[in-house]
C-alpha cells in the first residue's frame, strides 16, 4: 500500500480486492485458511441487506444497478476487470454514504480485502462459496463500488440468489448480529 489506506487505481500487477461480510473476515473461522499472505484488510462498506440463513451464515443481496461486472472462470481476466474499472470510473464512481439507503438497501459492513495471487486465491475461494461460473451457484461473484475512507472502489464480492423466506434479515448491515 502507497501509505494513503486508499487502494491504488492501477491495478497492473494483478491485484485482486475482495469485499467479505462473513466467515472470510478477521476472526472468523475461514480467514485463516483461505486468506493467508492478504496484504492488506481494511474496514470498508457497500449498499445492499445482509441477511443470516438457517445454517448461521451470512447472505449479501446488492442492488442490480450497482453491479458492474460478474466473474468469470478466469481470474486474470476478472482483475483486468476490475483495474478498468478502477482506471475508467475512479472519476464518476460515487462513495456509498454510510447512511444511504435506497429501497430496502442500505449500509453493509465489512472488510476490504488486497491481495497480490488472484490466479490461485480467486479458485479457491470461488470453490468455499459455491460459485461456479456459467453454472447453478450458491453466490455469484459480483464487481460492485466499495467505500473506504470516503471514496469508492470497484471490489469482488460474493452475492446471494433472491431472497428466500427463511433468511433472516440483519437491520444494521454486520455480521456477526
Amino acid at each position: 500500500m502507497d501509505g494513503e489506506r486508499q487502494p491504488s487505481k492501477e491495478n497492473t500487477a494483478g491485484i485482486l480486492r475482495l469485499f467479505v461480510y462473513g466467515t472470510l473476515k478477521r476472526g472468523c473461522w475461514n480467514h485463516d485458511r483461505f486468506c493467508r499472505g492478504v496484504l492488506s484488510v481494511e474496514e470498508a462498506v457497500v449498499r445492499g441487506r445482509l441477511y443470516e440463513m438457517p445454517s448461521g451464515i451470512p447472505v449479501l443481496q446488492v442492488p442490480e444497478e450497482d453491479i458492474l461486472a460478474r466473474g468469470t472462470a478466469d481470474p486474470l481476466a476478472d482483475v483486468a476487470t476490475q483495474a478498468r474499472f478502477a482506471r475508467d470510473l475512479a472519476s464518476i464512481l460515487e462513495p456509498v454514504p454510510e447512511s444511504a439507503t435506497t429501497g430496502d438497501c442500505g449500509p453493509v459492513y465489512g472488510e476490504l480485502l488486497t491481495f497480490d495471487d488472484p490466479e490461485t486465491r480467486l479458485p479457491a475461494i470461488d470453490r468455499l462459496e459455491g460459485f461456479h461460473p456459467g453454472g447453478p451457484s450458491l453466490y455469484r461473484r459480483v464487481l460492485v463500488p466499495v467505500k473506504l475512507d470516503g471514496a469508492a472502489f470497484p471490489a469482488w464480492l460474493y452475492a446471494g440468489q433472491p431472497a428466500r423466506s427463511d433468511r433472516l434479515l440483519l437491520p444494521f448491515g454486520s455480521w456477526p448480529p
